[in-house]
């Protein structure tokens, strides 16, 4: 799929620069995740309950020409890809009963006095913004949404049952998720404390060296 400058550029023999086209496939994939999955989880994904094997689908567009599919029973075949990709929506959270005993359930957030937060990294950058929540906000574009969710990802980060960031807006909390761009969310439900320990959990898995703190 060849959209807007890009397309215009290839057309005329010019050539296409990394940046370019980084943000060209953000775009591309922001609207598989936005509108070409959901389409899939509902349509394609029941008419598929008869079949009983696993399988691969792999869709082969080409702009201006029939759509065809082609059918793999080797799960693994994206290994000799170096390219691909992996897309998927985060599933849905079961939001159920307030435990107060639960880290990542339904407990009820204890909210102190409210607090400036400041994020100190090691080349000298602070970000402190007016309120916590777009100081943490910053401090995740700062170190890289992508970096920031592959944490996520690999220790199970949440707040309310919600990954931190999240590619799915949740029925319950969707208001405190905040946009990030390219299909992102990042969940704000929280009081100071976990954002800081949120930073401070990214910064010693990716060894970045950050400081965080709060001030009365």
């Amino acid at each position: 799929m060849d959209i807007g400058p890009t397309k215009t550029l290839r057309k005329e023999g010019l050539p296409v620069n990394e940046d370019l086209e980084r943000k060209a496939n953000e775009i591309e994939e922001e609207i598989i995740k936005k509108e070409i999955l959901p389409i899939l989880t509902k349509n394609i994904e029941p008419a598929l309950q008869p079949v009983q094997r696993e399988l691969v689908l792999v869709v082969d567009y080409i702009p201006g020409q029939p759509i065809s599919v082609h059918l793999s029973r080797k799960r693994n075949f994206t290994a000799d890809m170096p390219d691909a990709k992996e897309i998927v929506v985060d599933p849905e959270v079961a939001h159920g009963q307030r435990d107060s005993k639960s880290i990542d359930g339904e407990d009820k957030i204890h909210r102190g006095p409210a607090r400036d937060m400041a994020v100190f990294f090691p080349d000298g950058t602070i970000i402190a913004e007016k309120t916590a929540v777009d100081t943490l906000m910053a401090t995740v574009k700062k170190i890289g949404v992508a970096q920031v969710r592959q944490v996520v990802e690999e220790y199970n980060l949440k707040f309310c049952k919600v990954p931190v960031i999240s590619n799915r807006r949740d029925t319950k909390y969707g208001k405190s998720q905040k946009d990030l761009g390219n299909g992102w969310l990042l969940i704000t439900h929280s009081n100071n404390l976990m954002k800081k320990a949120l930073i401070e959990k990214v910064s010693q898995v990716l060894n970045l060296g950050i400081k965080v703190t709060l001030n009365e």
